[in-house]
């Protein structure tokens, strides 16, 4: 594991510093209290204290996401977090922190596959990143997703593995936010960049295919969930219309929410009866906010 990551990790049991030991054929991070965390051979290591009240998304999700990911269609996401996360890299390599230096660690809470992650390293040739997930099958993924990236099992509603002010750039994609640890382990002048859906994200398809609708609310419950220890610095909606077949169409539906809750079979029948292409609405916000 890359040293400038590896500094930054801390026991979830007692806080104490990590560091690599070889134990047998497979490594594993101790603390001086000697807790120790197995790397698994897919390349990920376990820092959950305890089991997690969920495993996270499946492995059938995860692949769908992969494969809908993988064919570029939410690249304008990858897009836009790279270019905030070049902006809040360059304020931080002006003002670094004089006892720790966050810069150059950008974190991904709540990661799945690390595509996004990996986008933001690709715009950022001397940072390094660390992807944080419940899901194994995501981090089996996410282990690979760049060469400056590591991944770890960690529950981001828990305290997360990492000293106070350790981390540049935070990134929360479609994903829960913790907004007490997020202020905790980012630097006072780094940035967390929060994407969710818009109120007509993939509006074409909720009442067709019976998926979960976006709240309304959505960006008021945001901002309610992070505004006591965060500031908004800027906010902004990106939007795409995708052109889709029927089969990148049930890959969509089947990497997220409405995966839990949507009966296959179903399903099938109403993807038949749409005609293809299939235009659908990508329409997510982007929220880029400062520690107070």
């Amino acid at each position: 594991m890359d040293p400038r990551i590896l500094d930054r990790l801390r026991c979830p049991v007692c806080g104490e510093p990590l560091t690599e030991a070889t134990a047998g054929t497979t490594g594993a991070l101790r603390c001086p209290r000697r807790h120790s965390f197995d790397i698994a051979r897919q390349g990920y290591v376990n820092l959950l204290a305890g089991r997690a009240p969920h495993v996270g998304d499946s492995a059938e999700m995860v692949a769908a996401r992969a494969d809908f990911l993988a064919a570029g269609h939410y690249d304008l996401i990858s897009a836009a977090l790279s270019d905030a996360a070049t902006e809040a890299a360059g304020r931080l390599r002006a003002s670094p922190t004089p006892d720790f230096g966050a810069y150059p660690l950008v974190v991904d809470a709540g990661a799945g596959t690390g595509r996004y992650l990996g986008a933001v390293l690709a715009a950022l040739p001397d940072a390094v990143g660390l992807a944080l997930d419940v899901s194994k099958p995501a981090l089996r993924r996410a282990a690979r997703a760049h060469p400056r990236a590591a991944a770890a099992l960690a529950d981001t509603w828990q305290r997360l593995p990492l000293a106070d002010a350790s981390t540049a750039v935070l990134l929360n994609v479609f994903a829960p936010r913790n907004g007490p640890e997020f202020h905790r382990v980012l630097d006072p002048a780094g940035a967390l960049l929060v994407v969710t859906p818009d109120t007509d994200h993939l509006a074409e398809l909720v009442d067709v295919l019976g998926l979960l609708r976006v709240d309304p609310d959505k960006a008021d419950r945001v901002a309610a969930s992070l505004g006591g220890h965060f500031t908004p610095v800027s906010s902004a909606v990106h939007r795409a219309e995708l052109a889709l077949t029927r089969p990148d169409v049930a890959t969509l539906v089947g990497m997220g929410p409405s995966a839990w809750h949507t009966d296959r079979a179903a399903l099938a029948t109403r993807l038949a009866a749409l005609p293809e292409p299939v235009r659908v609405t990508v329409a997510v916000r982007l929220d880029v906010l400062r520690p107070r």
